[in-house]
């Protein structure tokens, strides 16, 4: 469970890969707000220097001087070294968002993926290993599962992605069983494997930006609320779930935000590990239910057209929680209202994003 046995714990220096992007921005102001030093690392193609002057802002003066910004490519060992040599002190541990996660464009740019996800990762295993850093938390995915034989999916179920994105989520989370094997004594690194994040932070100042047409649900629905989109399309009503349409585990971005700082906490805490956990609420949401949360967290109806389903989709994908709680004493706490009430404060006073 989660206590405070380093004393100087509190000022751990941390190096976030990534941490300009929808996940990182959110639990860098976290770790920010507990009193951590923070090396964001950062390529900007998937993300925005707007979202970390928006980090800074939100964690007010003091803390904001605690966060230093660099740009570079994870792919780059030249750069990653730069980034630990840029801090004072020795970079404590890292946590890793970097990477390209959209499972549509991973069937069309496979190399691109296993290039950015595999190799950017081994280089910064490479550069840790080089510079003493044995502390990692990696942005896994509940994608790793594929069509899963059982709902809700604990963490040893079996490991059979069904798209190169997930491929290699799944290869680096063993490479990683690999290099804390090889020295077990001194690794410490937690694979959290998120469901669906969504929502904001409920100041609205940051939230999800993705670039074009937005690959996920909650977004789109977002948008159409907006009216920056025409209608929803529903993939399916006659999937075997209680309203016909598919099922998902939507996590608020806070939570999450949560569930990484516990994470880091218990390695710090604790002995050296490795630790794999789902990150979900272990509860599912269909597609309309989504849908009528928006409506009446934006005050409009959102018009939406029944389609066909589509190929590679799961009729439902709910976390088994109960590791994380056990092992972190994490949960989430946040539900459908407040997911849907942040993203829409999102979404109206940023109808463009970060742009």
């Amino acid at each position: 469970m989660m206590g405070h046995i380093h004393t100087d714990e509190a000022m751990a220096e941390l190096l976030i890969t990534g941490g300009a992007g929808f996940i990182g921005s959110h639990t860098s102001l976290c770790l920010l707000q507990d009193g951590h030093h923070l090396l964001v690392f950062d390529d900007f193609s998937n993300s925005s220097h707007l979202a970390i002057n928006r980090v800074r802002q939100l964690a007010g003066k003091e803390a904001a001087s605690r966060l230093q910004l660099m740009e570079g490519d994870i792919r780059s060992s030249a750069q990653l070294d730069k980034a630990f040599a840029a801090r004072r002190s020795k970079i404590d541990a890292v946590i890793h968002f970097a990477g390209l996660k959209s499972v549509g464009e991973s069937t069309l740019k496979p190399l691109s993926y296993w290039d950015v996800n595999v190799n950017g990762s081994r280089c910064l295993l490479d550069t840790m290993h080089r510079h003493g850093c044995k502390t990692l938390v990696f942005s896994s995915t509940a994608t790793i599962y594929g069509f899963p034989d059982a709902i809700p999916i604990p963490e040893d179920a079996p490991i059979k992605p069904i798209n190169p994105y997930g491929h290699t989520k799944a290869a680096v989370e063993q490479m990683l069983a690999d290099v804390q094997a090889s020295a077990p004594d001194e690794w410490r690194i937690a694979c959290l494997r998120y469901f669906n994040p969504v929502g904001a932070h409920p100041s609205g100042l940051i939230g999800e930006n993705p670039l074009g047409k937005p690959n996920n649900l909650f977004p789109y629905i977002c948008q159409v609320a907006g009216g920056l989109r025409p209608q929803v399309q529903v993939f399916g009503d006659d999937w075997p779930t209680p309203d016909g349409t598919g099922v998902r585990d939507y996590i608020h971005i806070q939570d999450l935000a949560e569930g990484h700082r516990a994470a880091l906490n218990c390695l710090l805490d604790e002995s050296p590990q490795r630790l794999t956990l789902n990150l979900g609420s272990g509860k599912g949401i269909s597609v309309l239910e989504m849908l009528r949360g928006m409506e009446s967290a934006a005050g409009r109806s959102i018009p939406y057209q029944i389609t066909e389903r589509r190929n590679g989709d799961a009729a439902a994908s709910v976390a088994d929680p109960n590791m994380a709680e056990e092992r972190l004493g994490w949960r989430t706490q946040r539900d459908l209202s407040e997911i849907c009430r942040d993203g829409w404060a999102w979404q109206s006073q940023n109808p463009n994003g970060y742009e």
